[in-house]
């Protein structure tokens, strides 16, 4: 799990160069009719977020952790959430978030087995942060296009 830890924690040094751009590049789309680096960053802070509250709590063997949130409601919650805060806040506030998640979830002992809303599949800790580390790496993805624009 140290491996997969290590690399869910490397986001943050990511997120955390962003502080050298410019406003004006943080702020546009990435693409036609998608998000901002900044709404991208705020989406990913409030799914941390979710999952520190919401999901890691719970992670004891043979628990069934609640079902992720509606997506779309969610990520519309994450954009009017961030229009209150600034983008270095922003990224602070993921920077301190996805640490914070790291140090709980590696708390997680490595023989917990658990579901998620009532589903059959057993995760662990690990299992768990891999969903994440898939989707940080989409939108790394995005985020390094546009910044090579």
């Amino acid at each position: 799990m140290n491996k997969t830890l290590n690399q869910f924690e490397k986001m943050s040094d990511s997120i955390l160069e962003l502080k050298e751009t410019d406003e004006t590049k943080l702020s546009e789309p990435v693409k036609e009719g998608k998000w901002s680096i900044r709404q991208i960053v705020g989406h990913l802070y409030y799914w941390d977020n979710f999952n520190l509250e919401k999901m890691v709590p719970y992670m004891i063997d043979g628990a069934d952790l609640p079902a992720f949130p509606d997506h779309d409601q969610h990520n519309e919650e994450a954009m009017s959430f961030i229009t209150d805060h600034s983008t270095e806040d922003l990224i602070d506030s993921f920077v301190t978030t996805r640490k914070e998640l790291a140090e709980r979830i590696s708390g997680v002992g490595k023989d917990v087995r658990f579901t998620i809303g009532g589903g059959k599949r057993k995760l662990s800790a690990e299992s768990f942060i891999k969903i994440f580390l898939k989707h940080d790496e989409h939108h790394l993805r995005q985020i390094n296009q546009k910044l090579q624009k």
